[in-house]
């Protein structure tokens, strides 16, 4: 196996020692950032469709404010965000690069997306189950998770695995930019040296790693869906 790799794919083979860890270092920022951005995601995706105009908790100025700060950060390109949040990085995680330094930027870059889809999802629910909930006394506590969150679950996944796969194409632009992991050995190794083959099999495995993702997901719908 060794001798096949190291005649058809040379490059690889020599950078083969450096490739568990830019794997781990991808898989650390997909598991870390999707974790903290799930749980923000669906607390602000909540708070957007309670507060909305006919929301069981209607807010004009909240369900605002929220709605373009969301606007906001959706709407700046992540490489300049990035940048602008190297101070916040900084202060926080006493870095600017390598894996940590991309938390929090791959963080806030993922959330209002997040947050966005979970509004959608949540804002399918039939409104005759809120109705129904709501002439049986149930509070705004009981509606968010025994109707929008158990009945949007097959939707949640739907956008989890979306988010998930999106925020694998944020890795790679912040590994380009000193985060490390395969978005760093492409471009280091593979765009930088002319190294094709390291371009393939790095693609190539972010494609695994997406298939995988998508697989879990399509499950969970599949299990879920009444």
């Amino acid at each position: 196996m060794m001798t096949w790799i190291e005649q058809n794919l040379p490059h690889i083979y020599i950078i083969l020692p450096e490739l568990p860890e830019s794997i781990l270092q991808t898989l650390q920022m997909i598991f870390i950032p999707g974790v903290i951005s799930f749980v923000f995601g669906i607390f602000f995706g909540v708070i957007l469709i309670v507060t909305r105009k006919g929301g069981i908790l209607q807010n004009k100025l909240v369900f605002s404010i929220l709605d373009k700060v969301i606007n906001l950060l959706r709407a700046v390109p992540f490489v300049i965000l990035m940048s602008l949040l190297d101070p916040v990085s900084r202060a926080v995680m006493g870095t600017t690069i390598g894996v940590d330094g991309a938390y929090i930027a791959l963080i806030i870059g993922t959330v209002p997306f997040f947050a966005r889809q979970i509004e959608s999802v949540l804002a399918e629910v039939n409104f005759g189950l809120i109705e129904a909930s709501q002439s049986m006394g149930a509070s705004p506590r009981e509606i968010i998770f025994r109707v929008y969150l158990h009945e949007s679950i097959p939707g949640i996944t739907r956008a989890t695995t979306i988010t998930i796969i999106s925020l694998i194409g944020l890795t790679a632009i912040a590994g380009a930019i000193g985060a490390g992991g395969l978005g760093d050995m492409a471009i280091r190794y593979g765009y930088n040296r002319h190294q094709i083959d390291v371009t393939y099999v790095t693609v190539f495995l972010i494609l695994i790693i997406i298939s995988i993702i998508q697989g879990i997901g399509d499950y969970i719908i599949k299990k879920t869906t009444h």
